[in-house]
């Protein structure tokens, strides 16, 4: 992991309300999918402020929620109920016991993962038959305006990482047989919206205030030029949600 990566991966504790106010949910569909319709042991890694936890909660899953950021976790904790437990914990050495989880999640958080240290201990942590289930959102570029955004800010790891997830070999020698599924999802917008959706990306929360100047001003400028946005006073976000199961090999 290099020095960059990392520091993206620690940016969001300190945006935490943000993040959590303005971050995509998952669709349900897509959380059936992962994780059965029949109550099962999740362990949800890399949970964030509960964005995924709280909608594996929600179809009556037990969810024990581990998260690397102290403020991140803080923020779940206050904002989550019915979790099973939640830990202060990394993916790459996990504060979980042996075969206590029949699916293992990671919302948006897998590739921030050190896949050769995590893999195996999600691997460790999983009962027989169990999955690991990664699942991102990604931004549908089929919208014009959604590549127009692209084009000018750019993309991010996750968008990319959800991509190559399709790819063989992702999961390394440790889990083979994948399978996924792309799911539409879409997300309310309006202006002010997409500016704070824009500045909870890692990519912003680490640039100087030159550079997040300039992206905020990027941001407006497409709403209030792009033919698909010019005047609207609310629109929607569109995801493509790709949901994944691996199983260790």
């Amino acid at each position: 992991m290099t020095d960059a990566h990392a520091a993206n991966a620690r940016s969001f504790g300190a945006a935490a309300d943000l993040y959590d106010s303005i971050r995509p949910t998952y669709p349900a569909a897509a959380l059936r999918w992962l994780a059965g319709e029949a109550p099962v042991d999740v362990a949800d890694l890399g949970a964030g402020t509960g964005l995924l936890t709280r909608g594996l909660v929600a179809l009556g899953h037990r969810v024990t929620a581990v998260e690397p950021d102290e403020q991140m976790l803080t923020k779940l904790t206050a904002s989550t109920t019915g979790i099973a437990a939640a830990h202060l914990g990394a993916a790459e050495a996990l504060p979980l016991a042996d075969a206590s989880a029949d699916v293992v999640t990671a919302g948006q958080a897998f590739h921030w993962f050190d896949r050769d240290r995590a893999l195996p201990e999600i691997e460790r942590v999983l009962r027989p038959g169990g999955v690991l289930a990664p699942i991102w959102n990604v931004r549908d570029e089929s919208a014009g305006w959604v590549k127009a955004l692209t084009e000018a800010i750019g993309d991010s790891q996750g968008e990319r990482d959800a991509l190559a997830a399709t790819e063989p070999g992702y999961f390394g020698g440790v889990f083979g047989e994948v399978e996924y599924q792309v799911f539409a999802h879409e997300w309310p917008m309006d202006r002010a919206r997409l500016v704070r959706l824009v500045q909870s990306r890692s990519y912003y929360l680490t640039a100087d205030e030159a550079k997040r100047a300039s992206i905020t001003a990027v941001v407006n400028e497409l709403v209030d030029t792009h033919p698909d946005l010019r005047g609207a006073e609310s629109f929607a976000m569109p995801y493509k949600t790709f949901a994944f199961k691996a199983r260790p090999v």
